[in-house]
């Protein structure tokens, strides 16, 4: 990781590890259609309207902070993404999920968000859900949105336990989870750890939960 020249404008692209997997597979699934905007870097309270120097240098602290290169961990960029809300919105959209999730061995739990602060509680084009480590769940399927995009997603999920951590995403309004039963993975660990990342695909809100699968005293190799 580097730093670009905030003095002129430069285009950073690269793909992400999700990115590369999608490419890797060459099934047809790594398709861009969509791009985001986010403020990631920028810290808004070193604006100051009491600069000495005048309404021109108000943001001159924002303006000359570092920019950082792009790099591939899709879990740690892009997470204040910019979104277009109603005129007059006093308060940001925020997610209310549950702070945490545990599970043991082949538990299930269904996951329903709301969002606050917004015009619906339900966003009407539903949420993006992505676990870090797909390994860790027999089943990850997103429901309750019906869209080319969204099925596409819900029909390629499969259960691996294989490799690496490889995340995984689903798209809809309620999200499954069924926990792994297979003893290897947990190794010399009684418990595994996981994060799910939901984002709302029309306020852009976004909350992380961090889950716990802990290991049965019985369950299947």
């Amino acid at each position: 990781m580097g730093y670009l020249n905030n003095q002129v404008v430069t285009i950073d692209a690269i793909l992400t590890k999700k990115g590369r997997e999608l490419l890797a597979a060459g099934d047809g699934g790594f398709n861009i259609t969509q791009y985001a905007l986010s403020d990631d870097e920028i810290d808004y309270t070193l604006y100051n309207p009491t600069h000495p120097s005048g309404a021109a240098y108000y943001g001159e602290a924002i303006e000359n902070m570092p920019l950082l290169e792009a790099f591939p961990d899709e879990t740690q960029i892009m997470k204040y993404k910019l979104a277009t809300l109603p005129r007059g919105t006093a308060r940001l959209p925020i997610l209310n999920t549950p702070p945490s999730i545990v599970l043991q061995q082949l538990a299930t739990q269904a996951i329903t968000p709301t969002t606050l602060n917004y015009v619906t509680t339900t966003e009407p084009s539903g949420y993006t859900f992505t676990v870090s480590d797909a390994r860790l769940f027999s089943s990850f399927q997103g429901t309750g949105i019906e869209t080319t995009n969204a099925n596409a997603l819900n029909a390629a999920t499969t259960s691996t336990t294989n490799g690496t951590n490889v995340s995984q995403t689903v798209i809809g309004t309620t999200l499954t989870l069924a926990a792994t039963g297979v003893n290897t993975l947990f190794g010399t660990q009684t418990s595994l750890y996981a994060t799910l990342t939901i984002i709302g695909r029309d306020s852009g809100a976004r909350v992380q939960v961090p889950i716990t699968i802990n290991q049965a005293a019985s369950s299947t190799n």
